[in-house]
Order: structure tokens, then sequence, then C-alpha cells
């Protein structure tokens, strides 16, 4: 009976910690209005001592890479869609933790408070799903069948990609020794100036319907406030940067926002 008490607690913990994901984004949303997120061209020593960009990217998101191998470790029984889901989540942050910092050219040093910040949130948000998933998902195992899930796992694998060949296009930009910022040209970013963030907003929407869960819905809305905010600063700073810059060129949805 104890046993079970635990779990039912921690059930009602990790409820509670998803509403208040929703609450900090909802906040960050408000405050963004106000100030620029401290990182890569924003970058500042005013939040602190600066942490070499890479370093900082490999140790902020790692948490959220070893906290759902460890509790795939752990739980062997896991059913067959909630395996999957925290595959997608930890393919993901493969790309972001291993791949991604090591590709970085001439990034900007990141402030300590924005580094502790994205650190403390990959550990949060890594054991939310994480638990969620092995521990209290009530996805059937014909649940891969279900159109929710179909249609979440290709959103989210269509929005890694775009994700990734986003990057691939910025880190591009600057040529071997290059410093300087440009415009982005190709891809998504055609259409808006936030390509790589509506990508990783398509990929987190998809895990939520994929997953139909209230963890993974947080995680999708909060995704969805933050990025928007960073999306709406860049395309007002690419603006005020470059007379040239495309007039047609939407801030995050192509044609529409």
């Amino acid at each position: 009976m104890a046993h079970y008490a635990v779990l039912e607690d921690e059930l009602r913990l990790l409820e509670v910690l998803s509403y208040i994901m929703v609450l900090m984004g909802v906040i960050t949303f408000i405050l963004l209005r106000f100030i620029q997120v401290p990182y890569g061209r924003y970058s500042s020593s005013t939040f602190g001592p600066l942490v070499p960009v890479r370093l900082a990217w490999f140790v902020q998101e790692l948490p959220s890479l070893a906290v759902p191998v460890y509790y795939l470790t752990v739980h062997r029984e896991v059913a067959a869609p909630s395996r999957a889901l925290l595959v997608a989540f930890i393919c993901h942050y493969v790309q972001r933790t291993l791949i991604f910092p090591f590709l970085i050219r001439g990034g900007k040093p990141t402030p300590l408070a924005s580094f502790l910040l994205a650190f403390i949130f990959c550990c949060y948000n890594g054991y939310l799903q994480s638990s969620y998933l092995c521990q209290y998902a009530q996805l059937p195992d014909n649940w891969i069948y279900d159109p929710r899930f179909i249609i979440g796992i290709a959103l989210f694998i269509f929005g890694m990609l775009i994700n990734i060949h986003s990057d691939r296009i910025l880190r591009n930009l600057r040529k071997p020794g290059e410093t300087g910022y440009k415009i982005p040209i190709g891809g998504l970013f055609e259409y808006v100036s936030g390509g790589n963030f509506f990508g990783e907003i398509l990929e987190w929407s998809g895990f939520a319907i994929a997953g139909w869960s209230i963890p993974g819905a947080a995680f999708a809305i909060f995704t969805l406030l933050v990025l928007l905010s960073r999306a709406q600063q860049h395309h007002q700073w690419y603006i005020e940067k470059f007379e040239d810059y495309p007039k047609a060129r939407k801030i995050l949805v192509p044609f529409i926002y």
C-alpha cells in the first residue's frame, strides 16, 4: 500500500510540475516583452561570468539526455508507445547535446545566469517527461496505431528535420574566420525569421499530440511561448540591422505570422 501511495503522490507532483511549467512559460513570455534573453547575439556579461558556448550547450542540455536514458535503463517494462516517445525525446537531445554544440562556429559565450537556468530547466523537464512516460502513462500497446500517435510522431520528425536544417543554414552563413551576422537564406528562412524555432515548436507539439498527456502538453506550451518571444526578438533585430531585410518574411509561421 505504501508503494502505491508513493506512486500516487509522485503522479500528483508531476501534474503540479506540469502546470508550473506552463506558468513559467507565461511569465517568460511576459518578461521577454521588456528584456532580451541574454544568449547568442544578445549575450552580455551583465548576467554573470561568460561560459564558453560549446561547453554551455553541452552541459546545460545533458540532463535532458542522461535522465531519460537512466529511466529507460531502470524501467525495462515500459509499454511500446511510451518507450517510442521517450526514444524520440532522447533522439532530439542526442542531437542537441552531442552534435549541435560541436558544430557551432564562433558563437558568443553564454552568461552564467542563462546557462544555469537552462541547466535547471533540462533537469526539471527531463525528470518530468521520463518519470511520467516510464511509470504513469496509460498508453496501450495499440496506441501506436492511433491517428494521434501517427500524426504526432510525423510532426515530431518533420519538425526535427526543419530544426536541424535551419541550424545548418545559420551555421554556414559565416565562412571560416568570419564573425559578423548575415541574413539567413534558404529553407524555411525564405518565409520566416525563426525557421529553427518553428521546427522545434513543431517537434514538441507533435510529441504532445502523440503522447496525449499533461506533461507533454505543458512542454509544448512552454516551448511555444518561449520560442515565439525569441522569434519576435530576432525578427525585430533583423529589421533594425539590415535595411534590405525581406519585407515579406514573416516572424514564425509562413505566410501567416
